[in-house]
């Protein structure tokens, strides 16, 4: 491969790279060519881009964050693979669906919300992460629960209110 050609894939993975949230680096060695593309067609379903990298482009494109992902550069051996998706959990889900199936892929790493995930053992962790929108919806219902009791309350105590004012009107 010519110089050129390894700095525009370094160049590319390093846009990848800052313009993601949230990236999985995996081990996908030893599928077959028919696992291999259901994988690819799983992560176009939902939205992940799976690239499949050369273990020293990749950590060149990674030492252009000036020491951020210094923990994964022990990682980078054998087969290498990023998935990168706009979601920090839906990865780790399709891992965890994907291999019931099949052995692979194993989770070497991830970077979510600015925090690095180290190991396989990760996965059900990474799989229980909740999004933004999530979130927000949790914290809305939370908020919406005060103010239903109390309109409930009111609208039961308005019954109430109402049948003791006509027994009251009916004894006179």
């Amino acid at each position: 491969m010519k110089r050129e050609d390894k700095n525009t894939i370094i160049e590319n993975l390093t846009q990848y790279i800052s313009n993601s949230k949230h990236f999985y680096l995996t081990d996908i060695s030893n599928l077959n060519a028919e696992s291999t593309s259901k994988l690819r067609r799983a992560c176009f379903e939902k939205d992940i881009q799976l690239v499949v990298v050369k273990n020293t482009l990749l950590r060149k494109a990674l030492e252009k964050f000036d020491g951020k992902f210094e923990e994964l550069y022990g990682l980078l051996k054998n087969s290498t693979s990023i998935m990168f998706a706009d979601s920090a959990s839906i990865p780790a889900k399709l891992i965890k669906e994907f291999r019931k199936t099949y052995e692979k892929p194993l989770l070497k790493a991830a970077y979510v919300e600015e925090s690095i995930y180290i190991g396989d053992d990760q996965l059900d962790a990474l799989s229980s992460i909740k999004s933004k929108e999530e979130l927000v919806g949790d914290i809305i219902l939370l908020l919406q629960s005060p103010a239903k009791n109390v309109l409930s309350a009111l609208q039961s105590g308005k019954t109430k209110l109402a049948g003791i004012v006509k027994t009251l009107s009916e004894k006179e």
